[in-house]
């Protein structure tokens, strides 16, 4: 017979596995084959899921008022009464993640609105558990910041930053000042199973060289003239996150060295310690410098770069991608807003007067604008002549190029929004031509979701 004392260890060693056992939610499995669906289940409670199959629509019905799914698997391709029912349930469950096959956009594109994740066929299971435990750091809402516009150039850095995100890779962030690196790498930590950890970044270039090893790695009481306390580096502070190190360009090559070995080793030592410790650190780096040609000229480690730059990123000017300016201001305007009654806005001209702009200082110029103008005239219409001088220079972009006074008078009272479209309905016929007229292909190549493409075609009347 078991003593009281073993008896309550054994209750309690019962009440542990039973933790451990605990299923991390629900899966909804939306399949009209059976083999498939049990397929899945089987895969899902491998990792710990515990999922519910809904092979017909009475079944999907069913279930549309369970509120404890966690996250949906979707294969649509059951026909349309299966079809309606999930797009009846994902009506009601809009801010549940939904995970499904490309072809499941093509048959119900409905079912792209919201939360919904692409995962790809044949299934593997390092993308599906990806996935999951995206669906578990979701609560309504991804936890990222805005990457504003829809130009190809940010659509195509929207993707890569979608890539990369659930790998610990080192990544590379160039560009010219002002252009958004930062939320570039805060994008990539919310979006990695490290979002949940500390984000810590660093202005490599705005602390001076001597400093700048106690700044990562920390020092100990006494290591050097005026060090009165310890104090915790970056590289603590970022543990089991991101460490975002900007403007690297500006590290000066003793400090490369040694930030070097701790990219190898994983390990560092504080400034004035012989006791070596371990990280686990992300790095994400950024420059505006051409790291290449400072490489050549002998000013950064080659070896620091390609350990650097693993999965580079680029991005974009401001001149470069002039067609996500509207989206910019009106996101700049409610940030600045000071008015109550009424939002800052911007005349067709004077849209078309910053269009011309070379912007030297990207989107951080283009805030300190708006930030001015909110001043001025907070909550108002803000047109060419309230534009400061600079803004107003005609020596810029597709104004210079006017060859005669009728081209500038057809620019003057151009309408915004006709040329906006006509930009548009030129694009969606390229994409269209591209893909031999297949609108889902056309509307990833897009970055626009496949039930809008359709609206626009009918819109411009462009043939399929």
């Amino acid at each position: 017979m078991l003593s009281p004392v073993e008896l309550l260890n054994l209750i309690h060693l019962k009440a542990d596995m039973a933790t451990q056992q605990e299923t991390l939610g629900k899966v909804l499995i939306l399949d009209t084959d059976k083999q498939r669906g049990l397929d899945f289940s089987r895969r899902l409670r491998y990792l710990n899921y515990d999922p519910i199959i809904a092979g017909t629509d009475r079944d999907l019905r069913l279930l549309c008022a369970s509120d404890d799914i966690a996250v949906v698997l979707g294969n649509l391709d059951g026909g349309s009464e299966f079809g309606d029912a999930a797009c009846e349930y994902r009506a009601a469950h809009s801010n549940v993640p939904f995970i499904c096959f490309p072809e499941a956009i093509d048959t119900r594109p409905e079912l792209a609105d919201g939360c919904s994740w692409s995962l790809d066929l044949p299934l593997r299971r390092s993308q599906l558990l990806r996935l999951l435990q995206r669906a578990e750091r979701y609560q309504g809402q991804e936890r990222r910041q805005r990457l504003t516009g829809s130009s190809t150039s940010i659509c195509g850095v929207r993707k890569l930053i979608e890539q990369v995100a659930d790998f610990d890779t080192n990544v590379l962030i160039t560009g010219q000042s002002g252009t958004g690196k930062e939320l570039v790498a805060r994008t990539i930590h919310d979006l990695s199973i490290r979002a949940d950890k500390p984000f810590v970044p660093i202005n490599c270039g705005a602390i001076p060289a001597e400093l700048l090893e106690s700044e990562l790695f920390g020092h100990e009481k006494g290591a050097f003239t005026g060090a009165i306390t310890a104090r915790t580096g970056r590289f603590e502070l970022a543990e089991g996150g991101t460490l975002f190190l900007d403007e690297i360009g500006e590290m000066s090559l003793p400090m490369q060295v040694k930030l070097l070995r701790v990219l190898q080793e994983r390990t560092f030592e504080r400034v004035g310690s012989g006791k070596t410790r371990k990280c686990n650190v992300r790095i994400v780096a950024a420059t505006h410098r051409d790291l290449p040609q400072a490489v050549a000229d002998g000013e950064f480690r080659e070896d620091l770069f390609y350990r650097l730059n693993v999965f580079p990123i680029e991005m974009p000017p401001l001149y470069k991608r002039t067609t996500d300016l509207p989206q910019l201001l009106n996101e700049l305007f409610v940030s600045h807003s000071t008015d109550t009654k009424g939002q800052l806005r911007l005349t067709p001209q004077a849209v078309r007067m910053l269009a011309n702009y070379p912007w030297p200082g990207n989107i951080r110029e283009l805030s300190n604008l708006v930030e001015r103008l909110a001043i001025i005239k907070p909550g108002g219409s803000i047109d060419v002549d309230d534009l400061p001088a600079k803004y107003r220079e005609t020596g810029y972009g597709p104004v210079a190029e006017m060859n005669s006074v009728t081209e500038a008078m057809q620019l003057t009272h151009a309408n915004l929004k006709a040329h906006l479209q006509n930009v548009e309905q030129d694009l969606i016929g390229q994409a269209m031509q591209a893909t031999n007229g297949v609108i889902a292909q056309a509307a990833r190549l897009l970055c626009t979701q496949r039930t809008t493409l359709v609206e626009k075609i009918g819109k411009y009347n462009i043939a399929s």
